[in-house]
């Protein structure tokens, strides 16, 4: 496969009851922005910006849940810390569509019980009159038994930034939200707008489109003692390291995403046989002390690489995939994938569940990826 003249653009990962606030908070006035010095960032403000975000996370994963209320209780935050009018208000849009995410769930044959949230506050930066707090979000959701073979849970660790803008009066206002994580958005984040459909030109061969639709037609695996790979063994390896990294490996996490390197280190670990040289574009794969191939870490790549060498076949439909198979997703249907898992469990009545780095996600439904992405291209391969 000769691609060297026209090559699509690289992605490496390219890819309970809750607690509440309240949408009427104080707003920013002119006085702020003549403000010359803020207030002290002391480790009870700390805390009140961990009480803030916790409270906003664990309010959209409520809205998740069955029977999830429609309205929010109010939260009286600690410390003067407040959440600025304009974003309580895109924070109610977020619930709302949440619960549109819930109802397509629901439709695809799942829903979740109960939800826990924790929140740790990683540091707190403070320039002038701003500061910005990076936080990490631990989220574990219970499975529904609707069909009786789910997994007992699912969960992610997710990273965020929040900014929170000093007022004159001495109060903090949670002004900005935003998830820094590569990949999909963990599934109490909203779902993204429908992009505009097109088509971008590749010459390089590359695996179809899946059907998502369920059930899919029979497409058994073998996973027995005979075969050419360790299909447990791959799971084994996913779920082991899904949050606590092989540092055995590099990673690529700030680096464009760690979703590829860590599907290959699985890969790896059930049997597939590494790579050093080739004649060919994308012929190569491999994880060296001098650094790794772009087939063992892009995206793109990897799905060259499998579809020339035969390591993979494509699969009709996204259900079909069984113990070892993979997932890639194309956000936006640019023609480039974002995004690479593993299954690593498949309930009896043919549902995938995936696990993934970036964000760190554990036995994430086939149908969670397609509520919260429904407008985005999936391609599924046979291992």
């Amino acid at each position: 496969m000769r691609s060297a003249k026209s090559r699509p653009n690289r992605g490496r990962c390219t890819a309970v009851a809750a607690m509440s606030l309240s949408a009427a908070l104080l707003p920013l006035t002119a006085a702020h922005a003549a403000q010359t010095s803020a207030p002290a960032v002391t480790a009870a403000t700390t805390d009140a910006f961990g009480r803030i975000a916790d409270a906003v996370l664990t309010d959209r994963t409520a809205a998740l849940l069955e029977g999830a209320p429609k309205t929010r209780t109010a939260l009286k935050a600690p410390g003067g810390v407040q959440m600025a009018a304009a974003q309580a208000k895109s924070e109610a849009g977020t619930v709302t569509s949440l619960h549109g995410t819930r109802t397509r769930l629901a439709a695809l044959g799942e829903a979740y019980t109960d939800a826990d949230t924790e929140v740790t506050v990683d540091s707190t930066r403070l320039r002038g009159g701003t500061a910005t707090v990076r936080i990490t979000e631990t989220t574990t959701l219970t499975y529904a038994k609707i069909r009786g073979d789910e997994p007992a849970t699912t969960g992610f660790t997710a990273h965020h930034e929040l900014t929170f803008a000093a007022g004159p009066d001495g109060t903090w206002q949670l002004t900005r939200e935003r998830l820094t994580d590569q990949g999909p958005r963990p599934v109490n984040e909203p779902a993204p707008a429908a992009p505009a459909p097109t088509v971008r030109p590749s010459a390089v061969i590359d695996a179809p489109r899946s059907a998502t639709t369920y059930p899919a037609p029979a497409k058994p695996k073998n996973l027995g003692t005979g075969t050419t790979y360790n299909y447990a063994a791959m799971a084994t390896y996913a779920e082991k390291y899904w949050k606590n990294y092989n540092t055995a490996y590099r990673r690529y996490n700030s680096a464009g995403g760690d979703c590829t390197n860590y599907l290959s280190q699985s890969l790896y670990a059930g049997g597939w046989k590494q790579v050093a040289n080739s004649a060919e574009d994308y012929g190569t794969w491999y994880s060296k002390t001098s650094g790794e191939s772009d087939t063992w870490i892009g995206v793109n790549e990897w799905s060259w690489f499998t579809q020339t060498a035969k390591r993979t076949t494509a699969l009709a439909n996204a259900y079909q995939m069984d113990v070892g198979d993979v997932l890639q997703m194309d956000f936006d249907k640019d023609g480039s994938k974002d995004h690479s898992m593993m299954t690593t469990y498949r309930s009896s009545s043919g549902v995938p569940y995936l696990t993934y780095h970036d964000a760190d996600t554990y036995r994430r439904s086939l149908a969670s990826l397609i509520a919260s992405y429904p407008n985005s291209a999936y391609y599924a391969y046979r291992s």
